[in-house]
């Protein structure tokens, strides 16, 4: 399996794709799609488009998994990050044939990843690097937020219970209750998920 997870944005478009080998996830590639120079809304789609496109070709995913845009205060903002992810999901359907598309809100990223669905993008960063035994340390954490989407999607389809429990409409959209208001604590998320941590 091969899953490509993508963090929309309109300045910075955060991905990563990661490989199943065995039941363990590697890294194939972490990066960001840098629009922050170009000055026309529209042109920045037509950027998104082709190098979204250019991406799905190159490392041909069998899964792809977007965040989606929820809960912004700024109206415009959040049509603005829509038309990104939206014009992203046209270019990997324009690349693939039948290619499956998961979207989920960031909460349950964070979730999947640290525990707390209000980490940090800090936080998401160090447990990115934990889990696939990485030392990425860019600049902006595009790149590991794209790369925490496919994680997430990996988890959401190797946890059967999750997908039996929850239902895949509710964690995509949103999660569950234990999603939007993180573990109790840091210690119980560690020893219910021993293989989720590097020693």
């Amino acid at each position: 399996m091969r899953i490509m997870g993508i963090d929309p944005g309109t300045n910075y478009m955060g991905y990563g794709v990661i490989e199943i080998v065995g039941n363990k996830p590697t890294a194939l590639v972490m990066g960001e799609i840098d629009m922050h120079k170009i000055g026309d809304a529209h042109q920045k789609l037509r950027y998104i488009f082709e190098r979204v496109r250019s991406l799905t070709e190159e490392y041909r995913p069998t899964e792809v998994a977007f965040e989606s845009p929820f809960f912004g205060e700024n109206v415009q903002s959040m049509l603005k990050l829509g038309r990104a992810q939206g014009v992203a999901i046209a270019a990997v359907l324009s690349a693939t044939e039948s290619t499956p598309i998961a979207e989920y809100a960031p909460s349950r990223v964070k979730q999947a990843i640290t525990g707390r669905g209000q980490a940090s993008k800090e936080q998401v960063a160090t447990m990115i690097n934990s889990i696939l035994g990485t030392d990425y340390h860019p600049r902006k954490l595009d790149a590991t937020d794209g790369t925490a989407v496919a994680l997430c999607h990996y988890f959401t389809l190797s946890n059967a219970l999750t997908r039996a429990t929850a239902g895949e409409k509710r964690k995509g959209l949103g999660g569950d209750s234990k999603a939007r208001r993180g573990s109790s604590s840091w210690e119980k998320f560690v020893e219910s998920n021993p293989d989720r941590v590097k020693k």
